[in-house]
């Protein structure tokens, strides 16, 4: 038995039409070519847009948490500096009191705020006022020259 003999030329007839640029046949879709260059840019320029806002948005928290670290180092430090310095009253829970350096480089802390020394201050330098919060911690509220 003989095969039968295929009508259409094999010229005219693709390996693996799946493969081609363009429909390839009649009831096929239609393939529209593309400026490849064009699509190629718009992707660029999407993806550079979409990773430059999303690298803004972590360099903001970076940031965030590089201000978050400094405050709690600041705290830190002065509550260090309170603990050290002579205290001559009992300091009460959410009220503010001023940090002083002493002439002799210790540290003191008073209920006079700098305001109120006027010219004549007794201490080389205001450090900070401070609020004692409930867990007998330190709150900055403002600080001073060192």
């Amino acid at each position: 038995m003989e095969k039968p003999k295929n009508p259409i030329d094999p010229d005219k007839v693709a390996e693996n039409p799946s493969t081609l640029p363009y429909a390839h046949s009649v009831g096929g879709a239609p393939i529209e070519p593309t400026k490849e260059g064009a699509v190629k840019s718009q992707a660029l320029s999407a993806m550079e847009s979409q990773t430059d806002m999303q690298l803004a948005q972590i360099r903001e928290q970076i940031e965030l948490l590089a201000r978050q670290a400094q405050e709690i180092q600041d705290r830190k430090d002065i509550s260090e500096k309170i603990y050290r310095a002579s205290i001559g009253f009992t300091p009460l829970i959410n009220h503010v009191y001023h940090l002083y350096e002493k002439m002799d480089s210790s540290w003191v802390l008073s209920m006079v705020a700098p305001e109120e020394w006027g010219a004549s201050s007794p201490y080389a330098a205001f450090v900070a006022s401070v609020r004692l919060l409930a867990d007998h911690t330190w709150h900055i509220e403002r600080k001073g020259a060192i």
